[in-house]
Parts: C-alpha cells; structure tokens; sequence
C-alpha cells in the first residue's frame, strides 16, 4: 500500500520523526525493547499489521522486558494521578464501594508480594468485581504461568492503547 491508501492517523504516526514516534509508543508500553522493534518496523500498511508487529514484539520481550513494561502500570484501583489513559482503563474501579478498594489493596499487596510485581490485567471494559476475582484466582498461580498471562494482558493493554493513538491521530 502506498501512504496514500495508508489510514489518516496510521500515516501520520509512519511519518512522525523517530524520537515522536518512540515518544509515542513509550506511551502504550513502558518497554523500551517493545517500542524499539515496533518502531524499527516502520512504515505500516495497516493497523492490523501494527497491532502483529506488537503481538510480535511482546512474545520476544525478556522477563526484564516485561519487568519494564509492568512498572509503567499502577495498581488496579489507584490510577495515575493526572493519567486520563489510566483513569479510563480503571473504570470499573471508579464506582466501586469502599469495601471493594479496600480489598483490591489488599490483594494487590499480596500479590506484589508474592510475585514482586503488580497484578497486571486489561481492565478496559472490566467491574470491579471481575478484576478482584482474577486477582483472587490467579494469586495461586506459580511465576511462570504469571508471567505468561501479564505478557497476555499487557499485549491486550497494547492493542487498545495502539488503537487510540492511531484514532487520536486521526483527529
């Protein structure tokens, strides 16, 4: 495809300088390895072909990848202050009563505890209620199968982070 069938906002992030580009996907994913290959990958046809690039490049990223990548992410049930992305993805947290956070901190301490990290979980779309109960399951996982599964979830994070910057590129 040339850049003139290339979607508006896909062409405009193609055609962003290097450091604006790596400045941008910095912002989808705190992995610098994750961001590096997907900017290397540049230019894109389609925005199916960024969103493979970036399945791609989350099934190659180290345990010290993924480790950088999960800092960029605060707890489920406390946002980043000032962070709109995260506000929104948090959502489901918003409405819920005082005795659901309470218990989401806690289980979000053990979990950190037990796997040194934070429980990481696409929250796009989810109650509450549903991201206690995942916390609750998947705190009996062993390291491995944790780790397999926040790789999953940051690579669903991704896509939908990918997806609006090229939507918000299109304005």
């Amino acid at each position: 495809m040339t850049s003139s069938t290339t979607p508006g906002g896909l062409a405009r992030f193609n055609a962003l300088a290097e450091h604006a580009a790596l400045a941008a996907l910095h912002e989808a994913c705190a992995s610098r390895a994750w961001a590096e290959r997907l900017l290397a990958a540049r230019p894109y046809a389609t925005a199916d072909d960024l969103y493979t690039a970036s399945d791609a490049a989350m099934a190659e990223l180290t345990d010290a990848d993924l480790a950088e990548a999960m800092a960029g992410h605060p707890p489920i049930g406390r946002p980043k202050p000032g962070d709109p992305t995260s506000s929104r993805e948090q959502r489901g947290m918003a409405g819920a009563s005082e005795e659901l956070k309470e218990e989401m901190l806690e289980l979000n301490l053990a979990y950190q505890e037990k796997f040194g990290h934070v429980f990481l979980i696409c929250a796009t779309g989810r109650t509450g209620e549903q991201m206690r109960d995942a916390v609750k399951e998947r705190i009996g996982n062993s390291s491995e199968q944790e780790r397999e599964i926040v790789r999953v979830e940051l690579g669903k994070i991704n896509r939908i982070r990918l997806r609006n910057l090229v939507q918000e590129e299109e304005a």
